[in-house]
């Protein structure tokens, strides 16, 4: 059976480990980072006339006073698992969009331009949306919710976990997490868990801060979505 380490953050991990089971792989959890929420005021802004969500996490971790003050106004999220998680924490009416961000910011550039909105996202993120945004004329407040910090292990725990087994494939989901991974991999009493394996990454940008993998082989999701990434894993290596 294929063994495969998933590396981002619960609940997401769980989640995804339930998924690759059900494909008929063997998965393993081992989140190298976790998202915790910021400080934030629960800022009025008057002249909002919609809301943008590319993370689920950005409103998984909001003040519900801030959630309170927004509420009402058009919901635009990157995709179905962030449109839901706006559902949940309480906007009204939420549309869902392309599961980009980038194609996000396309859809709704033209409805915004000259207006004012509010952007609910993490402390790390990609830029293009923003810049997607601004360059359309749509006047935008960053609102950082949440942030995403890296987790360590001792060598033992991480042994443990992968049951002193190497691993087929890594899913990567963020540059942090490749960032982590890195070190892990040239660890002397590590290094036999993943010598032999693929590592899937969920964009260029997270393929990119991969470091130290020799000539292991990095593949790159066709979208940037868990689907495409777990599409690969089908593929002849």
């Amino acid at each position: 059976m294929v063994r495969v380490l998933v590396t981002r953050p619960e609940p997401g991990a769980s989640r995804t480990a339930l998924r690759l089971e059900a494909q008929g792989f063997q998965a393993i959890v081992l989140p190298l980072t976790k998202t915790v929420a910021l400080p934030v005021e629960a800022s009025v802004f008057p002249a909002a006339v919609a809301v943008a969500v590319t993370s689920a996490n950005a409103v998984r971790h909001a003040p519900k006073a801030l959630i309170a003050t927004l509420a009402a106004l058009p919901c635009h999220a990157v995709g179905k698992r962030t449109a839901d998680a706006c559902r949940a924490a309480g906007f009204r009416s939420v549309s869902e969009g392309p599961g980009d961000a980038e194609a996000l910011a396309g859809a709704i550039s033209n409805e915004l331009a000259g207006k004012e909105m509010v952007y609910l996202c993490g402390r790390v993120r990609f830029p293009v949306f923003e810049e997607r945004l601004a360059a359309a004329g749509v006047r935008f407040h960053a609102v950082e919710t949440y942030d995403t910090v890296r987790l360590a292990y001792p060598d033992e725990e991480i042994v443990a976990r992968l049951s002193n087994k190497p691993v087929d494939a890594v899913l990567l989901y963020s540059a942090k997490a490749a960032e982590a991974l890195s070190p892990l991999n040239r660890r002397p009493s590590l290094r036999g868990l993943f010598e032999n394996a693929e590592f899937l990454a969920l964009s260029a940008r997270v393929a990119k801060a991969l470091d130290g993998v020799g000539g292991q082989e990095v593949r790159i999701a066709s979208h940037p979505d868990e689907g495409a990434m777990l599409a690969l894993l089908s593929l002849p290596r």
